[in-house]
């Protein structure tokens, strides 16, 4: 692979970076660690400017090109947070605090973005301005929007914006789709309202759970049933709370759970349609039910003209027969629709292989991607702002 000699010189260095970044793992907002390290490094590589804070704990570093003629400004995004998983994967490099592990791959994102900030520090071989976003709280969902708020792309004039992530595809492929890539993600929160009573005299009560369960199985003929077989479309419902012992009929249940489409008037009908099948059902058993629909994150979009140019990129590094324009968008949520909704842009997926896929306690970051990944994200700034 046509690995630029200064990126490939860098493997060792950056793959020391993302196993301490993995070591310590931290949460959605609260990332001192690794926010701090972020910035110190960018000030070591020679940023022109670098700013913390945006967006409660964000960090952007700021390079600019041997050129300003072009006057355009590109932003280039990566996460920081970690997950609340415990891991398991026995690896020396392990997380160190229990309960929280990298187990999505951004600590890999954050260290393929810091190796291309020394890279393009240090030639500045393009002609415009690079800015390097560190972003917080993308398992939350919060974190682009705080950043956007803090005026993200105004204050430092982005123009368009790029992200990248990781996934089980083979190692050395990229997937550049135009238009819709990810899903929407909306969470559900049902609550079940009943009748509490002796578990010996279930005829007394109104069973929480029962119309719990009813309600499990009744959503389910949304997809299957209402949703046309040509969209995608998921409802799951993953988390069921009711009673306490085992002799008491609880007087509330309650079930959350998420949807995850890739049309509006899709999501629009799923909701609608969720309404009616919670109460109906609930009604049916004598219970009422309330639902609280929340639409969390939208699609992640891009657009025409940035997937093409970053599908170039990414060709320049593994060749074109190597980059997959056609794979179909993913079920998963990425916070990164909320600047693409702003600006410009595209998010690319980047292949890593892999026996354990994404958030599973075994899961790895794959370190013999990171040349590949720095490299791409040089080869974008040097390709879309040529010196």
């Amino acid at each position: 692979m046509p690995i630029v000699n200064r990126i490939a010189a860098l493997h060792d260095e950056a793959t020391l970076w993302r196993r301490d970044f993995h070591q310590h793992p931290e949460l959605n907002f609260d990332l001192p660690r690794t926010c701090g390290i972020v910035a110190d490094k960018l000030r070591a590589f020679g940023c022109d400017e670098v700013v913390t804070g945006l967006g409660r704990t964000g960090v952007v570093g700021i390079i600019r090109g041997r050129g300003q003629g072009s006057g355009k400004v590109i932003g280039l995004r990566a996460d920081m947070d970690a997950l609340p998983i415990h891991e398991i994967s026995g690896k020396d490099h392990a997380s160190t605090t229990p309960g929280k592990m990298h187990a999505c791959g951004h600590d890999g994102h954050t260290t393929m973005l810091l190796g291309a900030a020394k890279y393009l520090a240090e030639t500045r071989n393009f002609d415009g301005t690079v800015a390097l976003i560190f972003q917080p709280d993308e398992e939350g969902g919060h974190g682009a929007r705080a950043m956007i708020a803090d005026r993200l792309m105004e204050r430092f004039g982005i123009q368009e914006v790029y992200g990248m992530h990781n996934s089980a595809a083979p190692v050395g492929t990229f997937s550049v789709r135009q238009g819709a890539s990810s899903a929407a993600v909306d969470w559900i929160h049902i609550v079940v309202e009943g009748k509490g009573g002796h578990a010996a005299k279930p005829h007394l009560a109104v069973d929480t759970i029962l119309v719990a369960a009813q309600i499990v199985v009744a959503v389910q003929s949304i997809v299957a049933r209402n949703v046309d077989p040509l969209e995608s479309a998921v409802i799951s419902l993953c988390s069921l709370n009711a009673g306490f012992t085992n002799n008491v009929i609880p007087q509330t249940a309650e079930l959350r759970g998420t949807v995850r489409t890739l049309s509006k008037d899709v999501q629009d009908q799923i909701e609608d349609r969720l309404r009616s099948v919670v109460e109906m059902t609930a009604k049916t058993f004598g219970a009422t039910a309330t639902l609280t629909y929340q639409r969390a994150c939208p699609m992640v979009v891009n657009h025409a003209a940035e997937a093409d140019h970053a599908a170039l990129a990414a060709a320049s590094v593994v060749g074109d027969i190597q980059v997959d324009r056609i794979s179909p968008p993913g079920m998963g949520g990425e916070d990164f629709a909320f600047m693409l909704e702003t600006r410009p842009g595209c998010m690319v997926g980047i292949g890593q292989g892999g026996d354990y896929g994404l958030h599973h306690p075994a899961y790895d970051f794959n370190d013999e991607i990171l040349p590949i990944g720095m490299s791409y994200w040089a080869r974008l700034v040097e390709t879309r702002m040529p010196a």
